[in-house]
Parts: C-alpha cells; structure tokens; sequence
C-alpha cells in the first residue's frame, strides 16, 4: 500500500556500509525517476551513479549531514551509504528545473524503499568541491544528492509537541525523532 511505503521512506543518515548496491538497482531506480512527472515533459534532469567506495569517497565529504544534529558530523566509517544517485539540472536542455528533481527523488526513493533499502535527500551541497571531485562539467547544476543503502537506524514519526518545535532529534539509544506537524493544522481550507 502507498501510505505504507510512505511511511517507511524516512531520511536514513546511517547505513550498514557493507551492503552493496548493484548497479542494475541503480539503473532500475533511476529509470522510475525517467518514468515519472517532468514540468513541461523537458525532462532536463540527469544522473550520476555511484556504488564503488572510491567514487563514494570522493562525494562523502562535500555534503553536510543533518542541520539540527548540530554536535554530528555525519555517518561515521562503517555506517556511510553504499550507494549514491546525485541529480543534475541540464542547464543545456533547460536553464530551469522547477520540481523536477524533487519529484524525481521521491520516485527514486520509494522505489529504494520498496527493494528493502533506504536513503536520504542531501540539499546541503558544497557543489563547487564535488564538481571538482567528479569532474562535473559546468553545463550540469548539482540539485541533490541522494545518498542510498540498507538503514542502520531507527526512525519514528511523531506528532509535533505543544511548542512547535519540528527539529528531528537522536535519543540516548539513537533513535531518530521526527516530529511532523497534525494533518488539522497544514489543511487550510475544506468544504
């Protein structure tokens, strides 16, 4: 069921390194994002795929992990994606990309989520380091990361508290809480 694979598709930010992914998985998860909805069908977006630990090594550094997790840096050796899938803007195909890249990521990772896997959209980018890393040519924006492979954590959804407070948080046991606000208070209007 869709809500179900809503719900398991959480931001994982820790992994069990040693999983592989396949490249064919990749591929598959990539053609679903081909599948889906493009603004104006231009469909300008492109694909780097990553999987080899010297090519995750060279993306690894230039993304910053988790804003509200201000005292970690990010995963630690052993628990770092196995996998990743950096979304590009083809500034020769459009010099816009509106949602595209968003609605192409959330395909790529339900479809992660369906395979048993997990993963996170990385935004926070040092783009200029990571073009020099991959050799990135100028003519390719750098719109999102998504780091990818079997969750090495805990993730629980929970109402947001009487402050408002939508910060996600890690417990004493790791466990990652992410407060989402009640369905009553983000509809506007109904009839």
């Amino acid at each position: 069921m869709l809500r179900d694979l809503i719900l398991e598709n959480r931001s994982y930010r820790r992994f069990y390194e040693e999983v592989a992914v396949e490249l064919d998985t990749l591929r598959e998860l990539v053609d679903l994002a081909r599948l889906s909805a493009s603004a104006g069908n231009i469909q300008p977006l492109k694909y780097i795929l990553s999987r080899s630990p010297q090519k995750n090594a060279l993306i690894f550094p230039h993304l910053d992990w988790a804003g509200y997790l201000k005292d970690w840096a990010g995963p630690c050796k052993g628990e770092k994606p196995s996998a990743y899938i950096i979304i590009l803007g083809d500034t020769e195909v459009s010099q816009s990309f509106g949602c595209d890249q968003g609605i192409a990521a959330q395909s790529i990772l339900l479809g992660a989520t369906e395979k048993g896997l997990g993963g996170c959209m990385i935004g926070s980018i040092q783009s200029e380091g990571l073009r020099g890393a991959l050799k990135i040519p100028q003519r390719y924006d750098i719109l999102l990361v998504l780091a990818l492979g079997k969750p090495k954590e805990t993730v629980v959804l929970e109402t947001v508290g009487p402050t408002g407070d939508i910060k996600y948080w890690r417990d004493s046991e790791g466990i990652h809480h992410v407060p989402k606000r009640p369905l009553d208070d983000i509809i506007v209007n109904e009839s």
